[in-house]
């Protein structure tokens, strides 16, 4: 463990962004993994003369591993502590890229590639809930934003990285293989890192080792808030039950819908129909192949720049205000393009609306979706209560994932994405009527002010 002393009684910030950033590489892995199939896919499709259906299956696979990864990674970071768990995802990171680089077959790759998922799917619970414990009130969402950004980052370098796999002078076979094989150099690097930060205080506290939680403390936020924050730790652990009974309590309960029906939102409003879909989207809306791969990448940009934006604002504007503004833009947004495609408007103008809808996710839901559903349960159950919802986020991708195709087929591009319009609509009612404003609070704050409804 990195050496935790504290150094002032203001803290490093200095010191908290490296162990944060360090987390955040869990989702750089998180979107590579996600992209690089885009690349590779093309690929051993014609390599393993796939039908369609093992084609669809192959491609999901990694969300089914991804779905369970979520699920078991609660009992991880509850039983084992939150950095024991990312060095797991690591760990499972290197193992898929590996295989995935060497696959022998068509079952090899899936076998491969649900590893990876496995991996995905413990990161995007463990890394935004250990940035979420380590940091204070006023900086946390920013700090938990990081793992949205490096999500974004990790989407781009898998296109800037199947790019140039692509130029190689190679056949095709040694291409796909070699585009999975990239993420092992970031995979190791992530394990390796992990080793530089401490655990979480809040998880290392409800262990009994209080002295260590406050040293971690001292060091990142400084001594005098140390002292305050560890003391509400520690009220609240002492309050809290355990097991199925918290996560059943009114309080709880009600912190648990919100979370989960946050999570599924993020998905069903239609962010991974672009993602996963975006140069299909962009040849219906009648832009040449070689446009809709270039498109795809402004898509990429968009998202970043926009995640960025958020980053900046999080911790001013407000957890709930964004997701106001963002689900009315990006129900607008799809509006716009669903009348798109209906009246048949230039390919240019549908492009607009694709990336104003992208801008819209990425400046709201992309960003404040991870950041609620890790800082609204208690210490004592935050693990498994996030991987509710977290597993909730990859089994709403996975629907959308393999329905999208379905309804372009048989409802075509102007209704589907007025569907997805509609979902806008109930995400905005929802956010008003239910999530909270968690804006300068500490964890233990918000649990409290759980307990009281």
């Amino acid at each position: 463990m990195a050496e935790t002393k504290p150094t002032s009684t203001s803290g490093s910030l200095g010191y908290l962004i490296l162990i944060c950033a360090v987390a955040a590489v869990g989702g750089f892995l998180f979107g590579f993994d996600t992209a690089v199939i885009s690349g590779a896919e093309p690929l051993f499709t014609d390599e393993f003369a796939l039908d369609p259906k093992m084609e669809g299956f192959v491609t999901s696979s990694a969300i089914v591993g991804c779905f369970f990864g979520a699920l078991g990674a609660g009992f991880l970071t509850d039983s084992f502590g939150r950095k024991k768990t990312l060095l797991v995802s690591a760990v499972l990171f290197l193992v898929s890229a590996l295989w995935c680089w060497v696959a022998g077959g068509k079952i090899e790759l899936v076998l491969a590639r649900l590893f990876g998922g496995l991996g995905i799917g413990i990161a995007s619970l463990a890394s935004p809930l250990y940035i979420a414990e380590v940091s204070p009130p006023r900086t946390r969402g920013r700090l938990v934003a990081l793992q949205q950004l490096a999500i974004v980052l990790g989407i781009l370098g898998a296109f800037f990285s199947n790019s140039i796999v692509n130029r190689m002078d190679m056949a095709d076979p040694a291409k796909w293989r070699l585009m999975f094989g990239v993420a092992a150099l970031p995979a190791a690097g992530f394990f390796a890192l992990l080793f530089l930060v401490p655990e979480s205080p809040r998880w290392l506290s409800k262990q009994g080792l209080h002295q260590q939680a406050r040293e971690i403390l001292s060091r990142v936020a400084g001594v005098t808030e140390a002292d305050i924050a560890l003391a509400q730790i520690r009220e609240a652990i002492s309050q809290e039950d355990v097991g199925i009974r918290e996560l059943i309590r009114p309080g709880v309960r009600r912190a648990l819908f919100v979370g989960i029906t946050l999570a599924v939102f993020t998905q069903i409003t239609g962010i991974n129909a672009i993602m996963y879909y975006a140069p299909k989207v962009f040849k219906e809306a009648g832009f040449g192949t070689s446009a809709a791969y270039w498109h795809s990448v402004l898509v990429g940009v968009t998202n970043l720049v926009f995640t960025v934006a958020s980053m900046a604002v999080v911790d001013k504007m407000g957890r709930k205000a964004l997701l106001l503004v963002g689900s009315s833009c990006m129900g607008i947004a799809l509006a716009l393009v669903g009348y798109g495609f209906h009246a048949r408007l230039p390919a240019q103008t549908l492009l607009a609306g694709v990336l104003f809808y992208v801008a819209s996710f990425a400046f709201s839901m992309g960003v404040v979706g991870w950041v609620v559903i890790s800082e609204i349960y208690p210490t004592r159950t935050r693990g498994r209560a996030m991987a509710l919802a977290t597993s909730a986020v990859w089994a709403s991708c996975y629907l959308v994932s393999v329905t999208f195709p379905w309804l372009l087929k048989n409802f075509g591009s102007s209704s589907t994405f007025w569907g997805y319009a509609l979902m806008c609509a109930g995400a905005l009612i929802f956010v008003a009527l239910f999530v909270p404003e968690t804006k300068g609070r500490t964890l233990e704050e918000i649990e409290r002010a759980w307990a009281r409804r």
